[in-house]
């Protein structure tokens, strides 16, 4: 089994003068490579009423260090009533025509009901400001996913089209006080229209059932792995899980096999979540969060052989 070796905390969004939207929290880190080996880890920061927008610090990936804060907000969360009013919270990132794209799930918390949310999707201009690419959600509910959803991970195929893993919300109590929110599949032809096709993990009551953030590795000659957050139960803590695929549709639980968990002190240690996996000459990393959800920071970790 092949274990992720822990690197430390990479970024801490910690100290004075910080910009009123990112006060706390690293939340959702996604790496954009401007160059060489230096790359723009945009994430997810929170006001003082913990509403999300997109901040960004560009790290040096082969000196494992920050290079340099960006003190401004990319994005900000939106104005009332609109889809992202409460909070933006980061996917990944895939082109369509030239054209790159972040996805996004948009928060709402309205004052007499549960949170929920909608996928949206950011224009990433070559410079790398981000601008909303419609006031309406990319992907909102319907009769497939008629309650909640987010966390979107897009990726082209090599055939052509693309594919998209997110979570989606079947029902806020599944009998045990936990939320049952498994991770599904759609399929696109052309990356704008999409044919949501139902459940891709199988989930497990009781050990494996509110899922979130899946990372996608992988294609139809080499299978596909994921990586995710997940919960177990009401009161649980997030762990990150691991699942295998033939063809990226359907998929084999492999929590067993995840080969990263919680450290025994420190920043990680109540909880690991949020992961983004990726590949950089040659070498396997994974940015992930630990304990508050984001709010220690991310971390950085490299696959290696147990």
């Amino acid at each position: 089994m092949k274990k992720w070796q822990k690197l430390g905390v990479l970024y801490s969004p910690f100290g004075t003068n910080r910009h009123p939207k990112l006060l706390t929290h690293a939340a959702n880190p996604l790496p954009v490579l401007i160059g060489g080996d230096l790359y723009r880890v945009f994430f997810s920061g929170r006001d003082v009423n913990n509403r999300s927008s997109v901040g960004a610090v560009d790290i040096d990936i082969a000196k494992r260090k920050v290079i340099q804060e960006q003190s401004h907000p990319f994005f900000v969360n939106g104005p009332e009533g609109s889809f992202y009013a409460d909070g933006v919270s980061i996917g990944n990132c895939y082109e369509d025509n030239g054209v790159k794209y972040m996805l996004f799930m948009g928060w709402q918390t309205p004052k007499e009901g549960h949170w929920r949310g909608d996928i949206g999707r950011l224009i990433v201009k070559p410079d790398l400001r981000l601008e909303l690419d419609s006031e309406d959600p990319f992907m909102g509910s319907d009769s497939v996913d008629p309650i909640s959803l987010s966390y979107p991970w897009v990726q082209r195929n090599e055939k052509g089209g693309y594919s998209m893993w997110y979570s989606s919300v079947t029902t806020w109590d599944a009998g045990n006080g936990e939320m049952l929110a498994p991770i599904k599949f759609a399929s696109s032809a052309d990356g704008h229209n999409w044919n949501r096709e139902g459940l891709a993990i199988p989930y497990e009551l009781g050990r494996a059932q509110a899922f979130s953030r899946p990372t996608v590795v992988g294609d139809l000659k080499t299978g596909f792995e994921m990586w995710f957050s997940y919960r177990s139960n009401v009161g649980g803590k997030y762990r990150i899980g691991y699942a295998l695929s033939k063809d990226g549709r359907k998929w084999e639980l492999a929590l067993e096999d995840t080969g990263i968990d919680v450290s025994l002190d420190g920043w990680d240690s109540e909880m690991i979540e949020y992961p983004f996996v990726f590949d950089h000459k040659g070498q396997r990393y994974m940015l992930y969060n630990g304990n508050g959800y984001g709010k220690t920071g991310f971390g950085l970790a490299v696959l290696g052989q147990n």
